[in-house]
């Protein structure tokens, strides 16, 4: 279960991301407790390891219909390719446009290599979508691995490195 303090929601919501201050005091660190920094914090002390990732290889090509890709880049580079059936919803406005994310169903988030749709996932993830996970690598890498085959050709490199 994730966190949806409301004040977290409009500090979000309100285009502020993350706003923490530490003050060292005899070689302690003191931390910002506000609402925001308070659920992020406890997001960050429950959160799985490896944080939400997802490697091309592990989506299998019959999983891609039943799956939600987001592709987080500007509108060009969408237009220059991504995803089949993927959306474009640029990382910035993420939080503005969640109504139209499921929670039910496995949204997969990318960019180009996977920073700006990491940010876009945290802000998620915080905000109560603990079915988001980020490509890693990005649409870069997810065409270098094979795409939509991707999973295919890790199976196959599998088994004939076990022959």
């Amino acid at each position: 279960m994730f966190f949806r303090c409301s004040a977290v929601k409009q500090i979000l919501f309100g285009g502020v991301f993350f706003v923490a201050s530490a003050v060292s005091v005899n070689g302690a660190i003191a931390a910002d407790t506000s609402p925001a920094f308070e659920e992020m914090s406890a997001y960050l002390d429950f959160v799985e390891y490896p944080g939400g990732t997802i490697f091309a290889e592990q989506i299998p090509e019959t999983a891609y219909p039943g799956t939600v890709f987001i592709d987080t880049r500007d509108p060009a580079q969408f237009a220059a390719g991504h995803i089949p059936g993927a959306r474009n919803i640029e990382w910035r406005r993420i939080l503005a446009e969640s109504g139209s994310i499921p929670k039910q169903k496995l949204v997969v988030l990318y960019c180009n290599t996977g920073s700006l749709s990491s940010q876009a996932g945290f802000a998620l993830r915080v905000a109560g979508w603990d079915n988001v996970r980020i490509l890693h690598g990005g649409y870069d890498d997810w065409l270098a691995k094979g795409g939509l085959k991707a999973n295919a050709r890790a199976v196959e490199n599998a088994k004939s490195e076990t022959k």
